[in-house]
């Protein structure tokens, strides 16, 4: 026997029903790491390298969609002669600020497009010279700038090397994309003299420890030029550390001191858009020691937080790329070093009831922060599953009148 219209509708809807509240929620993006995925290919450690010399791995690592062009260590020679500076604004026209995989190259529509690089993102270049155009012709996909010398030849795409759909492609082509622009010479960063920054205001009491320890200053003064972000205690914070530093050992006093500054360059800006840990030169010095801190922000306070004590920005000291210094209200104590700090247990819920009622059974709200973390957005996205087939039915039972 045929079954009534509302019927079939009806049965339709419980149907959605089940699909919609039953498929698995969406699962959050994962932030991936250039170099732990290059890591394991040798032939591209020169590519590899100079992705942290000249701190691209870091822009790359924090964008949500990105394609980075890689070259094997006979190609990167093409290089040798050009400063790190230069280096950057032609290793990064190899990074597109957009996915392109596999499938995507071999499906270009029209046969060509022309793909934003990081070199344009990131303001450095002029005009259309920052954008590379691909090109599929017969079955070949090559890569090209606009502003290319008439000699130069287009990069071949060779081959996929990692994939993560719609995240992050790393593709092997077989040669640096040439431009004029980026290959043009950069003026080397003027010369900081660290004593004379620190000295004029707020951490006059922090370069005095810097330059009593000779291994230490020269650590500081050799990284600046290639990224460095110096996180100075003012005269106050030093002062109440005072004591506690002059107990402290020789080893301990070294990394303490160099706990302080982080291998890499990060505007005040990036600072507050962008939470996450970051490893220090004591890092570097200790193989077996940890040595980072938790960088948080809410609104426009950044914080440095240790498990031992929690630091705020107060006032940058000085910001010339590749270097930023910024003012910090209490000396950095590493967990390394020092008793960390357990978090006071959250006071009981006062009971809106009073005897046996007390206790209900519910203990929702006993979840960690971290936990609450981990799951995300889960609940909200259950509920919207429930809501989207709830309407589904109501508009079948809608349709049957």
């Amino acid at each position: 026997m045929a079954k009534s219209r509302p019927a079939i509708l009806l049965s339709m809807a419980f149907a959605a029903v089940a699909i919609v509240a039953l498929a698995p929620a969406p699962v959050a993006a994962t932030k991936y790491n250039i170099t732990k995925l290059l890591a394991p290919y040798k032939e591209f450690s020169k590519f590899n390298e100079m992705m942290s010399k000249t701190r691209l791995a870091y822009d790359i690592n924090r964008r949500q969609t990105i394609t980075v062009l890689v070259v094997d260590n006979s190609a990167m020679s093409a290089l040798d002669h050009y400063s790190l500076q230069t280096i950057r604004h032609i290793l990064s026209l190899h990074i597109l600020v957009d996915y392109y995989g596999d499938k995507k190259l071999k499906k270009l529509s029209h046969g060509s497009t022309a793909a934003s690089s990081m070199f344009q993102a990131t303001g450095s270049a002029s005009g259309m010279s920052g954008y590379v155009n691909i090109t599929r012709k017969d079955g070949k996909v090559n890569f090209m700038t606009e502003d290319a010398d008439d000699s130069a030849k287009p990069s071949r795409y060779v081959k996929s090397i990692k994939e993560y759909p719609y995240d992050i492609a790393v593709l092997q082509v077989s040669s640096i994309i040439s431009s004029a622009e980026a290959e043009a010479p950069v003026p080397p960063p003027a010369p900081v003299d660290l004593v004379e920054l620190l000295s004029k205001k707020y951490c006059k009491s922090f370069v005095s420890l810097l330059s009593a320890n000779a291994d230490v200053f020269r650590a500081v003064n050799e990284t600046k030029d290639n990224g460095l972000t110096l996180f100075c205690p003012v005269d106050s914070a030093v002062a109440a550390f005072s004591a506690t530093y002059k107990n402290l050992t020789a080893k301990a006093k070294t990394a303490i001191l160099l706990y302080h500054a982080v291998p890499d360059y990060f505007s005040l800006q990036l600072l507050k858009s962008n939470n996450g840990m970051v490893t220090t030169l004591a890092t570097a010095s200790e193989n077996k020691m940890d040595y980072s801190y938790d960088v948080q922000n809410k609104g426009e306070t950044v914080t440095l937080q240790t498990r031992v004590v929690t630091s705020s920005i107060t006032a940058t000291v000085g910001d010339m790329e590749p270097l930023a210094v910024y003012a910090v209200n209490k000396f950095l104590q590493p967990k390394e070093l020092f008793k960390v700090v357990e978090a006071p247990a959250p006071a009981p819920e006062p009971s809106k009831k009073k005897g046996k009622a007390a206790d209900t059974g519910d203990d929702s709200s006993d979840g960690s922060e971290d936990e609450t973390a981990d799951k995300g957005d889960a609940a909200p996205a259950v509920l919207v599953r429930w809501v989207t087939a709830a309407a589904m039915v109501v508009s079948a039972f809608a349709l049957m009148g």
